[in-house]
């Protein structure tokens, strides 16, 4: 997403070619997870030390957060979608619906800031977006219908690890106005509502 208020990064995406000893080790774990390497790890890969913690993170995530495939998509489109990042809108609607098997409704729901049509995942999302708008300071009411649903004090702290891993690949699109991948460019998404970007002191 582009913000005409806002800094963009010039530097150049790494591309494995030009890439020095430290950059050429995390590109290659990357293209030998995904096939090919995103726009985003070319851009993060200008601080390898971000890129590896950001893939490190986001295996652990995956690994060991206790959440479904689905319910792990669920919550990185909230928190992309809350962030206006339309390059991570657009990744996990592909790996939601392709990979994860979210129906398309409830994915369009998700691209479109609506409730959910599963009531649990609704209140994931909701849950989810909660913490994030609240900056870790969840009410005792939200809270309660999380964990009413099923879910346990052990998954709030998940879904702050999901916070961190999305604040990474989020800030990072928005400060390189990261382009689509080509096998994104069907899922694209546009913002819905404009990004207030500074806040008066």
């Amino acid at each position: 997403m582009k913000n005409k208020n806002a800094y963009k990064i010039t530097l150049a995406p790494v591309e494995l070619k030009n890439a020095n000893n430290r950059q050429q080790e995390v590109l290659q774990q990357v293209k030998q997870k995904f096939g090919y390497i995103p726009n985003l790890q070319k851009n993060m890969a200008n601080y390898p030390a971000l890129q590896e913690t950001y893939m490190f993170a986001v295996n652990a995530f995956r690994k060991e957060s206790g959440f479904s495939p689905a319910e792990i998509e669920v919550i990185f489109l909230a928190i992309s979608f809350e962030n206006n990042c339309d390059y991570c809108v657009a990744a996990h609607s592909l790996m939601g619906q392709m990979k994860a098997k979210i129906p398309g409704q409830i994915v369009d729901e998700l691209r479109e800031g609506r409730e959910l049509s599963d009531a649990k995942l609704n209140v994931l999302r909701n849950f989810t977006v909660h913490m994030l708008l609240s900056r870790g300071w969840p009410t005792p009411e939200e809270t309660q219908k999380f964990l009413v649903v099923g879910y346990t004090e052990a998954h709030i702290l998940a879904v702050i690890h999901a916070i961190s891993i999305k604040t990474l690949s989020n800030y990072v699109n928005h400060t390189f106005e990261t382009p689509l991948d080509k096998p994104l460019k069907a899922w694209e998404w546009k913002p819905l509502r404009k990004v207030v970007t500074f806040f008066k002191r």
